[in-house]
């Protein structure tokens, strides 16, 4: 009798990827920023300076009043010694045994003198008083500068485990194929039926 069925299995496929466990490194980075400071010339300059004073010059022609009091002071003071030095100079005169005439002749004189030692005074008798502060030059010249500053980023280690990956590529299969010719019924419909005499 001819086969009429064909069965064909179809095993499955299983597909094992293995990954080791590896440690990464990964690199520092570097970060540069560079900052400029303006530098520049500078000049400084200070002219001479003339300090001139003429207080005292001008007091020697018109004095203030309070200078002219002190001078009134100190010509009052300077009398009052005069005319002590003058009493005590006749005080020893008066002291001799005889008095002439000729002494009181002197004292007269003496007493009737009149001071002619006037003048008016038109020019200071003291010039002023000068003074300087020398001049002065200073030039400050600065170069640019450069400011780097470096950010260094410290570098890291990654550890990544290791793994089985299974993968089904395939799965499992049972094929059933019919193989044999087209049955027929009732029989007798096949084209290529041939009768069977039974008869003995």
């Amino acid at each position: 009798m001819e086969r009429l069925i064909e069965i064909t299995t179809v095993p499955i496929e299983i597909q094992m990827t293995v990954n080791h466990a590896r440690l990464d490194y990964k690199r520092s980075t570097v970060d540069l920023e560079v900052s400029r400071d303006k530098g520049g010339i500078r000049i400084q300059s200070k002219p001479i300076r003339l300090q001139l004073d003429t207080f005292e010059a001008r007091n020697s022609i018109s004095p203030t009043a309070m200078r002219s009091i002190e001078q009134a002071a100190q010509k009052g003071q300077q009398k009052v010694y005069d005319t002590m030095a003058t009493y005590a100079r006749r005080r020893d005169l008066l002291l001799e045994a005889k008095i002439g005439e000729e002494l009181i002749t002197r004292f007269a004189m003496e007493s009737q003198q009149v001071n002619t030692n006037v003048a008016m005074q038109f020019l200071p008798s003291t010039g002023p008083d000068i003074s300087w502060e020398d001049a002065q030059l200073n030039i400050r010249y600065e170069m640019d500068k450069l400011n780097f500053d470096w950010r260094m980023n410290e570098g890291q280690f990654e550890f990544i485990p290791g793994n089985i990956e299974f993968s089904v590529t395939q799965q499992p299969d049972v094929i059933i194929k019919y193989i044999g010719g087209p049955v027929y019924v009732p029989p007798s419909s096949d084209p290529d039926y041939e009768a069977v005499d039974v008869k003995a």
